[in-house]
Formats: C-alpha cells, structure tokens, sequence
C-alpha cells in the first residue's frame, strides 16, 4: 500500500506541473537584454526585489550597472529600479567588477555579499565583498573589509573568490559559500552580524567541476545547488546546475546516487541543462518561495538564436528566468524534469528508454580485412591503425589528437544511424585513475555531421577531476564555438553511455539527449545538444585528447534500440 501511495503521488505530482500559469520568460525581459547571476528576495514592503551580476542591461548600451535592481509586485511584471553601488569598496583596483550578489536580511538590515573581480591585494586576488542597507533599493555601503579575503593558492595565484550564498540554520548560526572552479566550492561560519567569515572553511565541492553556489534547507537537509561547465560560450554554453544533499551544512554533499560533491568522480544530480529548446547555459540559481509556498527557480540561460548582447560577439547575453521547482522524491527538478519553459515550446521528449533493438555491433574475434575486425557498415574518418578489435572488444589507444577548433586530427569511427527515434549505447573501459590530471583524456558516443559540427559525449579526465561532458561544436558567425555539458560521474573504470535522438517535431533539428550508467541498470539523463535538420550526422566512437600517459579505451558495442 505504501508503494501505491508513494506511486500514486508521483502520478498526481507530474499531472499537476502543468496547471496553473508559470512565469512567463525570460523574467528580466521588461526591463533588461541581460540579468546574470540573479538572487531575488521578497522585501518588508511585500515586493520581490532582484538583483544581477555588473553588465550594460541593454544591446548597445555603453553603461555597465554596478549590480543592478529589480523590483516586481508578483515574479512576473518587473521594473528596473536602479544600481546597487556606483563606487567600489576601499579594497578593489579601479579596473573591479562585481558580480554574483546574493542578498539576505540580518540582524535587522539588509546584507548583500558580492564578488570582487580584483582586489589590491594582487593580479586576480578577488575576494567576496559585504554591504550593507536599510533596505533593498538601498542606499548601500560597503564594509571596509571583505566578508572572505582574498586566497592564496597554494601553488600560485589566488583561489577563486566567487559566488556567495548566505545560509542561517534552525539554531541562527550563519554560513558564507564561495568559491570557482579554481579552488573549489567552500564553506565558512559568519560571524553573528554577518560580516566576515570565522572558524576553519570546509570545502564542499571540487575544485574544476562546480560554482555559483546556492543553499537551502529542506525536510531536514542541506541542498546544495551548483553550477558545471561553461557559463559564457554563447550558442553552446552548457552551464547546468546539479544538486546534493546533506543533514549538515558543512557536508558532505551526496547525490541520489550517493556520490560525494567533493570527490574526483564528483556526483550531482541533475536540476536543470539545456532541453533542447532555445534556452542553453541554464545555471547559476537562486530560490524563491512565493506568498503561497511555492518554490521558483531563479536563474539566468542564453537564447541559442541571439547569444550574444552585441552581435555578433561580446558579452554573453543571459537573461533572468524563473520556472517552477517541483520536489519530487525528495529531489529539486525544475519543471518536473522537462527544464526551462518557453512559449514556442512543442511538448518535451520523455524520459528515454530503449525498445526493439534494431541494430548491434557486438565486438568481437572477427577479421573481415578493411574494416579492422569490424561488420560491414562502418568508416573512418581518419583511419588510426592503432584501433584493433580482439577479445571480445575494440581497443583503441586513447590518441593524442582532438576534433575541437581547427586541428581537426581525431579519429572517428562512423556508421549511418537508424531512421526516426532511436538510443545509441555503448559500453566503455576507460581506466583513468583518480585525482591525477591527464587533460583531456576521453572516449565516448558522437554524432558527427562534420569535423566543425558534431554532439560528442564522452567520460573524460579534466584537471583532476572525471566527468561525462556532452559537448557541441558548431560554426557561428565566421568562427567556431565549443562548449560542453556535465552529466554526471562516470564509473571507476566502466561506463555506459547512451545518446538519444528525436526529430523535433516543430523545426525538423536532430536532438540528442545524453545519458549515463554506472551499472548498466540505473541511468541519469542529462542535457540536449540540437544538429540542423539540413545535416545528416552519423553516429560512432571516439578516443583522443591526451596520448600521455597511455590509457585504452574499450568498447565491448554499440546498439541502437527504437526509443
């Protein structure tokens, strides 16, 4: 009876996503082209007021608004209400910006934590900043000390001082996160007014894999939200957000599969990627709760078709959106999975899952001349000898070569995919060890148009994490643009990877949706990366990126099912 209750109200949840009118996006589009990094808070006055990351607000606008101000009477109709700051805090060089605010009430005021990009302290020595106001409109003064100095890193440099978030607990102690990709996500308590942070940091998530930090408590857990991936590669900037949780606020943070936010194969499950619609770089979040108790997503995307705040390049234009966040099964997905909203939307793909089998290579002790050991239906494009199938797999030396920008050296071993919908899986050993760096070690599933256009997913070793990154390269405007997805952590040595395809039903483009296993059994889905409807990709294998030190990629086949 349990398992039909808890069913049952899965059913009901999911029916009821649709009801009632979301937020119409992008949020910030009364009043500005772009709005990254926002938080919202609701005032004493009962207004939402929003907040955003220093930029012009509008297309050809010279101005650049020192974290500007929003204010709504209801998460839908908004007004541009002024700038927080127009000087820096003492400790800034005069070149600053101020970025990713996060703004809370303490003590009986207004706190705003900020970053700032530059401090006197040293090239790149940034540092979260604090201010303070009687309101949310202002007026705003800065402490005359940062909230967290600037870090030392300890092999040079200065750690990433970014993206604050403010937490107060049940008990009234307050906590600071910060942190980037260079340094990692870190913790530290505040002192009681606020101000500047005390005690021992405890990192939380690690470094080169999660940022923009945002944490909330629920049902007796600390959810920390974070953003992967690239923030700022205009059509494909795959920031996405992933969640773990923990009953501490010092962690550690594990996802729904248990693993750990500070580990090298680093877990996180999925929030919010790019769906397939307009909207990609969907990240860097903050939450608000509505007077009626619902939850909202707050965060900033780019639109694919209009990338950039000056064209055909510049700033990277992310305006703010807010979509309903649903807690289903005692995880945040936005939307009930389907992810960001848009008007022009047709009906989101479901969850895939595989039918008939419609073709499989299974690799094997086969010698059929050309083709290396391979059926009758594969080709290269730049044929690697060093590619053998024996044992019951194919075995291919991980080269050192790639496809991204225009080196163009990479092996890739195609074949013509089915017709229709359909889920390509393959089966992947790729023993990369843990923590060392051997950037960008990789091997995985692609869909390959040509050398300049293709979706490659892929376990991959970046820095000294192991990461499944869905990554797309396509040309735009006279040059070409790269960027990547995070879907998950790939197994210690054994990864299952499947990409699934659809024709959208409204403009005819080749949609692929990334998933992982690391059983073969449990599957997490992750981002869509679109080709044009006028391609014809192919579909096959890929292994480069780093030829030391040496490390084999193994395939044991690729199947395609009927999705």
């Amino acid at each position: 009876m349990r398992r039909l209750t808890a069913a049952l109200a899965a059913v009901i949840t999911l029916l009821t996503l649709t009801a009632g009118a979301r937020v119409p996006v992008p949020a910030s589009a009364s009043f500005a082209d772009t709005f990254a990094d926002p938080v919202i808070v609701r005032g004493d006055d009962g207004f939402y007021y929003g907040f955003g990351t220093s930029d012009p607000l509008r297309e050809g606008e010279k101005v650049t608004h020192r974290i500007p101000i929003a204010r709504s009477p209801d998460l839908k109709r908004w007004t541009y209400v002024g700038d927080a700051f127009n000087t820096l805090p003492p400790y800034a060089t005069t070149g600053a910006s101020l970025w990713a605010p996060d703004v809370r009430k303490i003590t009986g005021r207004w706190v705003m934590y900020v970053t700032v990009t530059e401090t006197t302290s040293g090239t790149g020595a940034s540092a979260i900043g604090v201010a303070t106001a009687p309101r949310p409109t202002g007026p705003w003064t800065f402490a005359p000390e940062p909230a967290v100095p600037p870090r030392a890193a300890p092999g040079g440099g200065w750690w990433w001082t970014f993206d604050p978030a403010q937490l107060t607990t049940p008990d009234g102690r307050k906590y600071l996160y910060y942190g980037s990709y260079f340094g990692g996500v870190w913790v530290s308590e505040l002192t009681p007014d606020g101000l500047r942070i005390t005690g021992t940091p405890t990192r939380v998530a690690i470094d080169n894999k999660f940022e923009g930090a945002y944490v909330v408590r629920r049902n007796g857990f600390y959810y920390l939200f974070a953003s992967s991936a690239n923030c700022c590669a205009g059509p494909t900037t795959g920031y996405s957000v992933s969640v773990g949780r923990s009953k501490s606020p010092l962690g550690p943070f594990t996802d729904r599969d248990g693993l750990r936010l500070d580990a090298s194969r680093a877990g996180g499950t999925p929030v919010i990627a790019p769906n397939g619609n307009r909207w990609v770089g969907t990240g860097h979040n903050g939450l608000i709760t509505d007077r009626h108790g619902q939850d909202w997503f707050v965060y900033h995307a780019i639109d694919r078709n209009d990338p950039f705040l000056d064209e055909p390049y510049g700033i990277n234009e992310r305006p703010m959106l807010i979509d309903r966040l649903d807690w289903i099964g005692g995880w945040p997905a936005v939307n009930g999975g389907a992810g960001a909203s848009d008007g022009r939307d047709t009906p989101p793909a479901r969850v895939p899952a595989p039918g008939k089998p419609i073709f499989a290579e299974e690799f094997g002790d086969r010698n059929d001349g050309e083709s290396g050991g391979l059926t009758a239906g594969w080709s290269w494009v730049r044929q690697d000898p060093a590619a053998t199938v024996s044992g019951g797999q194919l075995r291919w030396p991980v080269q050192g070569a790639d496809l991204t920008g225009t080196g163009n050296d990479a092996g890739v071993l195609l074949r013509e995919p089915p017709k229709g919908s359909w889920i390509a899986e393959t089966k992947l050993t790729l023993p990369l060890g843990e923590d060392t760096v051997r950037n960008y070690q990789q091997a995985g599933l692609i869909a390959y148009a040509d050398d300049d256009l293709f979706a490659r997913l892929s376990a991959v070793a970046i820095w000294n994490t192991r990461q499944v990154e869905f990554g797309k390269e396509m040309p735009y405007a006279e040059k070409l643009s790269y960027g990547g997805t995070i879907v998950g952590a790939p197994g210690e040595t054994v990864t299952w990877l499947r990409l699934a395809h659809r024709a959208d039903p409204a403009n005819g483009e080749h949609e692929y949706r990334a998933g992982i296993s690391r059983d073969g059994k449990r599957w997490t889905w992750g981002g869509v990366w679109t080709l044009p409807a006028d391609s014809s990709p192919r579909v096959g294998l890929i292994a480069h990126g780093g030829a030391e030190p040496a490390v084999t990629a193994s395939f044991d086949y690729v199947r395609f099912y009927r999705w």
